[in-house]
């Protein structure tokens, strides 16, 4: 097994596609940007749109079972996803062979939806900043779940109008002077998540998985107050309470139902979470209330040739820069923000990050997005 394993990450080093081994399974996330400011997805995958085409050549090549694709406008009749499956994924375009994915989610997100309230302290109620979710329409920078395997639509929990006042310990923004940054009406209603979390049974040869998809705001983009560094640190912070399980009669979704993840259930938490272990502005040990939760496997990072390589901008870093899976910037620099945190009920077999080096074709294709595709192959841990 060791033998293939090893083959199998110089494969997708070198350009040759690789399903996951027998008997594993394989989960993937995706920054794949696919974003349009005036909501006109849809109408650009019609057209033809060069990113598209380069974030469907990676899943091909990657082919995972189940992906999250963060940043995927979400509009209510689903036309982008469909488009994006069929025109895209369902076409080879480099290549590998096509790719069908005949289970997907896509629900609602809080982005760019009118919140009605002041929630950056401007003192207007308008614009991107005061949605419940930063967004210039609504359901900009989405989420869209595709799965060859079946979806339990009917147990599907997601937490999108969850209060974020009702976070025990919530980290409320305050003025350097103290001040709270909203009026305590403002506070009650304000929501925690800038997407939405979503708790997605899937029905895998494994049994049922639960995939925990989230996309917390970036802990940047605010002032001293740092409204959206500790609401980043909050959103994790539910996945925390949530994998604490128990019967928790504050932790209620948006269908009413209460409660955390009951133990002895499998899940793998997904997405971009926007928080690096050691670096950037993310709260001091954000990302590690997920990380180190006795649910949560501890293995070791997924790893990229690239990632190593691209390391000539920005500032230094102590994250190791192979595990980095996000190019920012000269001023930023890269990251380790894409996560796929599979449970104990898990071992990793292999895993990756999908980011070529600078010789290497494919790297073409990584201008679709600032993130690079994360993926994991699982499968059933031993009795110990």
């Amino acid at each position: 097994m060791k033998v293939c394993v090893l083959i199998a990450l110089l494969l997708l080093g070198a350009g040759e596609a690789v399903s996951a081994p027998p008997a594993a399974l394989r989960i993937a996330t995706f920054n794949a940007s696919l974003n349009d400011d005036a909501g006109r997805l849809p109408q650009r995958l019609r057209e033809g749109h060069e990113p598209a085409r380069h974030a469907a050549a990676i899943l091909q090549r990657v082919r995972p079972d189940i992906v999250l694709i963060n940043e995927f406008d979400h509009d209510p009749e689903g036309l982008a996803a469909h488009i994006f499956r069929q025109r895209y994924l369902g076409r080879s375009q480099a290549g590998d062979a096509p790719l069908d994915y005949p289970h997907a989610y896509a629900g609602p997100v809080n982005t760019g939806v009118p919140s009605g309230l002041d929630i950056n302290g401007d003192g207007k109620v308008e614009g991107p900043n005061d949605a419940w979710g930063f967004g210039r329409h609504p359901g900009q920078f989405g989420m869209l779940l595709l799965s060859r395997h079946p979806i339990d639509a009917a147990a599907l929990r997601s937490f999108r109008r969850f209060a974020w006042s009702r976070l025990p310990d919530a980290s409320r923004p305050h003025h350097p002077d103290g001040r709270p940054l909203h009026s305590d009406a403002v506070w009650a209603q304000l929501r925690l998540s800038s997407k939405s979390h979503w708790d997605v049974p899937v029905a895998t040869p494994f049994g049922t998985l639960h995939l925990l998809a989230a996309h917390p705001t970036p802990p940047v983009f605010d002032g001293p107050e740092n409204l959206n560094g500790l609401r980043n640190h909050d959103e994790l912070k539910l996945w925390k309470h949530y994998l604490d399980g128990g019967e928790q009669s504050w932790l209620c979704d948006d269908q009413g139902r209460c409660g955390g993840l009951p133990a002895g259930r499998a899940f793998v938490i997904i997405g971009d979470l926007n928080a690096d272990p050691q670096d950037g502005d993310t709260q001091p040990g954000a990302v590690q209330q997920l990380t180190s939760h006795p649910r949560v496997l501890d293995y070791p990072a997924p790893r990229s040739d690239g990632g190593r390589q691209a390391t000539d901008r920005g500032p230094p870093k102590r994250t190791d820069p192979a595990t980095h899976t996000a190019q920012f910037g000269a001023r930023t620099g890269n990251m380790r923000v894409d996560y796929v945190l599979p449970s104990v009920d898990f071992e990793v077999v292999a895993s990756g990050v999908f980011w070529p080096t600078g010789d290497q074709p494919e790297a073409a294709w990584l201008d679709c997005s600032d993130h690079r595709l994360v993926w994991v192959d699982l499968r059933p841990a031993k009795p110990r």
